[in-house]
């Protein structure tokens, strides 16, 4: 007796040695400050939304096709465009018939160098008649400002005035794309479009669904998607002095799938967008030997889901805080309805284990202790037999 009395206290000795030398590292959070949320925590399930997906509601759920369609408000914008100049241009200023009044460009230098330079108060200085106002002004009304106040000194002036250097204006093309540059706003209207392609397209690392204009300290969102991919000429703007166009980058894009799948990956978004058959194809397909087919989930956070306002059933959307869309792929073909569910940035793609799968990893579990308890059952039978 006192010899399986030593050995049961070797062997409680030795567990607990290996529990203290167990690898790996661990966090306890005993002795340390945890800070209480200010209102009791509640089930999270009572937080959130879910949706089964079928071919009779998938509808509800796909992003609007985006079409081809004019810009009507653009092209009358571009029809009576004309540029107003600022303090930095170089105006060329000729009086015909009267050479002394137009200074020549020469030889040795561009009409640029022999132009009148706007300064910084806005005026140029012009032979006979003094300061001139040009600031924020069209050539056409230049023209017509200097001939008006010549003819008190020239019968009939016969005045041209055009821009020799357009250097007051500009717009600012940042982020992904080729040459990131600021171009100058001329007499020639630059759009959107224009600026991108001036600065050599977009980068392969761009996000072109969300790039953004800040005009006078506000942004608007704008999608290249949209307009170079799908002739959508509404997202078209005409630039303007100051704006800002940046086109960041695509590293906001992207899902996540975990669970019973073949290979749990981040994924990226790529430019024409991913749909759940696609997420799941990436990921190798789910894992048919430990998968719940009926269990495959998107978990959307609500201030993400574009969906929200018109899916959300409860008084409380407030307290909501994300959306699960459920497919059921156990017949196979319900992979059609997956390629028809868009998935936006930051969703998760969860695959549920199989009811048989949980259990296997419990009994798993569990037989490491058992062997255990059964050797040291032996052990004591072996020593008892022995005395």
């Amino acid at each position: 007796m006192e010899l399986s009395k030593k050995f049961i206290v070797t062997v409680l000795a030795s567990t607990m040695l290996i529990g203290c030398a167990t690898p790996g590292s661990n966090l306890s959070l005993d002795g340390k400050k945890i800070i209480a949320p200010l209102t009791p925590e509640t089930d999270i399930s009572q937080h959130v939304n879910v949706y089964p997906l079928s071919i009779s509601n998938i509808h509800q759920f796909k992003i609007p096709t985006i079409s081809a369609q004019v810009n009507p408000a653009l092209e009358a914008k571009l029809a009576g465009y004309e540029y107003h100049v600022g303090a930095g241009d170089i105006l060329n200023i000729t009086i015909w018939d009267h050479p002394e009044l137009t200074i020549p460009a020469g030889s040795y230098r561009s009409a640029s160098e022999a132009g009148n330079w706007v300064h910084a108060d806005g005026t140029i200085f012009y032979p006979y008649i003094g300061k001139v106002q040009v600031a924020g002004k069209t050539v056409s009304q230049i023209r017509i400002d200097i001939a008006t106040r010549l003819a008190a000194f020239i019968e009939k002036p016969q005045v041209d005035v055009n821009v020799a250097s357009f250097r007051s204006q500009k717009a600012y093309i940042t982020g992904e794309v080729k040459t990131p540059s600021q171009q100058e706003i001329t007499n020639v209207p630059l759009t959107l479009l224009d600026a991108i392609n001036k600065a050599g397209g977009i980068a392969a690392d761009a996000d072109w669904r969300h790039v953004t204009l800040t005009r006078n300290g506000k942004d608007q969102t704008v999608s290249l998607y949209a307009l170079m991919q799908r002739g959508d000429l509404t997202q078209n703007r005409l630039l303007q002095n100051g704006d800002i166009v940046h086109v960041p980058r695509n590293d906001s894009q992207k899902v996540f799938v975990m669970g019973e799948v073949n290979e749990p990956k981040l994924l990226k978004i790529d430019r024409v967008g991913m749909s759940l058959t696609e997420a799941l194809s990436a990921v190798g397909g789910i894992n048919q030997l430990e998968a719940d087919a009926t269990g495959v989930f998107v978990i959307r956070a609500i201030n993400q889901d574009s969906n929200t306002a018109s899916q959300l059933t409860t008084t409380k959307a407030e307290q909501q805080v994300a959306n699960i869309y459920q497919l059921n792929i156990k017949d196979a073909t319900a992979l059609v309805i997956g390629t028809e569910f868009t998935l936006q940035p930051h969703d998760i793609v969860y695959v549920t284990a199989a009811p048989i799968t949980r259990w296997n990893r419990v009994i798993s579990q569990l037989v490491p202790t058992i062997t255990s308890f059964n050797n040291l059952s032996e052990g004591m039978n072996y020593y008892m037999n022995l005395k």
